[in-house]
């Protein structure tokens, strides 16, 4: 077979591949889709000053709530490998992400997180040995460049440590992912269970966290409890239910790149609902990001390379 027809195989497996997956990959969006949610639901619903307290209801509620259905606990060696998970794609995630957002700018701290797919690229290969290219960190620098061009206002200020956690954010959801991928879901562990896990002790890491931070519990009246339910149960359960399944099932730059749809939903939102102005330069970072996010999706082009030579050899061979 030439060089060509090999080709021509791989790019038809990606093609198969990629129409395989998108059944899967449409319901892994859907939990990024429901965190861009979380900045109108904080803002209009939520009690201000107590956002550690709105991330421990997102999480430890919902994880004890996916215990009590599945009843499932880890076993042996996973006790330590969900609580690592836990931490790092909750635990530590949520106190990061409200420090890099309260001495930034919202939209620095969302461009900030938008680096997350880069330093997933970057684990990818260096942890799962896969293989990165100059398409995947390509299409990852015109991702975070649209979530700038649509979140970041002429007027944004920068400060040391609050770009320090926006980074450190990106970094430890980014290895967080990285090795769900590479532990992978135990064997006959539903993903609500293993969501579960995860949710508890990134939830039991964050109790003595905000109480230490923010003290005891605000009031809670009924938009509260509706803001703080719709966390728990949508952006916590269902969400993360749905991206650690879609982890698990789908290549890791794939899945990590539909963060970007998280910013873009709060942007989207905030002029629908908030009155806040998209403007052709907030719409040409629209564009940017989600045509990053479907090139995300796609198999790498393959490299052509030389076939004079190849084919004299296979013509010899034949």
């Amino acid at each position: 077979m030439t060089s060509s027809g090999t080709e021509r195989l791989s790019a038809g497996a990606g093609a198969g591949a990629f129409h395989a997956n998108l059944p899967r990959t449409a319901l892994t969006a859907l939990a990024p889709l429901s965190w861009g949610t979380t900045y109108v639901v904080t803002t209009e619903l939520l009690p201000e000053g107590h956002p550690l307290f709105a991330g421990l209801l997102r999480a430890l509620p919902a994880g004890l709530v996916a215990l009590a259905i599945t009843r499932t606990l880890p076993r042996g060696a996973w006790w330590g490998k969900a609580a690592a998970l836990g931490v790092l794609n909750i635990g530590l995630f949520f106190p990061l992400l409200f420090a890099a957002a309260e001495r930034l700018p919202g939209g620095v701290a969302a461009t900030l997180g938008a680096v997350q797919p880069l330093v997933v690229a970057v684990l990818a290969a260096t942890v799962l040995r896969e293989g990165t290219s100059g398409w995947r960190i390509g299409w990852g620098v015109i991702g975070v460049l649209g979530v700038g061009l649509v979140v970041i206002g002429p007027d944004a200020a920068l400060d040391a440590v609050g770009i320090a956690a926006g980074l450190g954010g990106a970094a430890t959801m980014a290895l967080g992912v990285t090795l769900t991928k590479r532990w992978g879901r135990p064997a006959g562990v539903s993903p609500t269970a293993f969501a579960g896990w995860q949710l508890s002790a990134g939830g039991l890491f964050l109790t003595p966290v905000t109480l230490l931070v923010e003290g005891p519990p605000p009031a809670i009246d009924p938009p509260a409890a509706l803001g703080y339910l719709w966390l728990g149960l949508v952006g916590g359960l269902a969400a993360y239910v749905l991206w650690f399944r879609g982890v698990t099932a789908l290549p890791v730059t794939s899945v990590a790149v539909l963060g970007l749809l998280s910013p873009l939903v709060a942007a989207l939102l905030g002029a629908v609902l908030l009155g806040q102005t998209l403007g052709p330069v907030e719409l040409l970072g629209f564009g940017l990001s989600l045509a990053a996010i479907v090139a995300g999706q796609l198999p790498a082009p393959a490299r052509r390379r030389p076939a004079g030579p190849r084919l004299v050899a296979e013509g010899a061979v034949r």
